[in-house]
Order: C-alpha cells, then structure tokens, then sequence
C-alpha cells in the first residue's frame, strides 16, 4: 500500500482538483447529515436503530464514506494521503468503539486524538532537529531550513490548539453544536490559518534557478 505526501502533485491530482476536494470534505459532509437527519434515516430505514441514536447513525455513515474516500483516493490518485489516511484509521478506531460500546464519547474524542498526534509530531521531530512538515510538503514548497523550522513549529501548535478545542466544544456544548463546529467551524478556521502562512513562506522560498542559454 503506498502512501504519500498530500502534495505530491500528481498528473491525477492536476486533473481532477476538484474530485481531491471532495474526497476530503465529503466524508465530512456525510457525518453532518447523518446528525442532522439521523431520525428521519431510522424511521426510513429502521435496521439503522440497531446502530443506536443520531450521532451514532452519523458515526456510521461517516466511517463508510471514509473508506470509500480512501478507495476512490487510491483508484484515482494512485496514492493514499498521509494525513486522511491517518484520521481515516482513528475514525474506524474510535467509531468502531463508539458503536459497539454505545458511547459517543470515543467519536467525539477522535479529533483531539488526530490532532494531538500530528501536534507532537511535528514538534518532537523539531526538538530532534527535524522539520518534519518538509518531508510532506516538499513537493509543493521549496523553502529553506528556517522557513521549514518555522512552519513546522506553527502547523505544531496548531495542531494542539485545534485538539483543545475539540476538547472544550464536546464538553461543554450540545452534540448537535459540536458537529456543527467539526463540520463548518474546523475547516474555516484551517483554511484562514493556511492562508496566514503564505507571508512566511513567501519570505523562505528558494528561487529556482533560471533555466536557458542566458544569450
């Protein structure tokens, strides 16, 4: 099984950015209407009570949509992406356990264990003097071994903020508000911090070499 960097720009990738896109926010998708809709789908389809209630349902559908994201990944990309191939066995993990034991709490759990896992990561590989985030992104960006140091040290705590988060909202709020921040919060709030970096990278971008006869 071959798996790769999520920027490892593929003639497949190149081809079909849309379909990425959607391979990775569709699963995503899916939990949110199991929720949403996880009453009328028992009382349509009633084998899905023996799953449990609505998040459960939901925790199901999305461990389907998972995998076929994964599938359609492999078939399609040639490759499977390091970071959703990695939620992807935490989702079939802790949904798996959540079902079977009848405890949303594990579903729950699942995002501050991701996140906390690529939080320590990143930083642990910092404190060997390694840039770690460079290894998955070195395909997309050429930077230099401060601008790596730096943004692997950003994409770090991140992570670890992001987990705290998840930490705070299930705790503290209603079911239906955690899916709504896991499915509309999390990803704006990714995408704005992605976005931020760009001034940094801009400033540790290697020049390529200019190519030619110089004549």
């Amino acid at each position: 099984m071959q798996i790769e960097s999520d920027t490892t720009p593929t003639r497949e990738e190149k081809q079909h950015p849309g379909l990425k896109l959607a391979l990775e926010i569709g699963p995503l998708l899916v939990f949110f209407f199991g929720n949403l809709r996880g009453e009328w789908l028992a009382e349509k389809f009633p084998a899905l009570t023996v799953i449990g209630g609505p998040l459960l349902i939901a925790t199901a559908l999305f461990m389907v949509a998972t995998v076929l994201s994964l599938i359609v990944s492999k078939i399609v990309f040639k490759h499977l992406p390091v970071m959703p191939f990695v939620s992807g066995v935490v989702v079939m993990v802790f949904g798996g356990l959540s079902i079977w034991l009848q405890d949303e709490t594990f579903i729950k759990m699942k995002p501050t264990i991701v996140n906390t896992l690529f939080g320590v990561v990143l930083l642990s590989g910092l404190l060997f003097g390694k840039s770690l985030l460079g290894y998955v992104f070195n395909a997309a960006f050429r930077l230099d071994e401060e601008g790596w140091k730096k943004l692997t040290l950003r994409w770090g705590i991140f992570f670890i903020v992001l987990a705290v988060i998840n930490e705070i909202v299930w705790r503290n709020f209603s079911d239906q508000f955690w899916v709504n921040f896991k499915v509309w919060g999390t990803m704006p709030i990714t995408i704005a911090f992605t976005l931020s970096q760009m001034p940094l990278i801009m400033r540790h971008t290697i020049e390529e070499p200019a190519t030619g006869n110089g004549k």
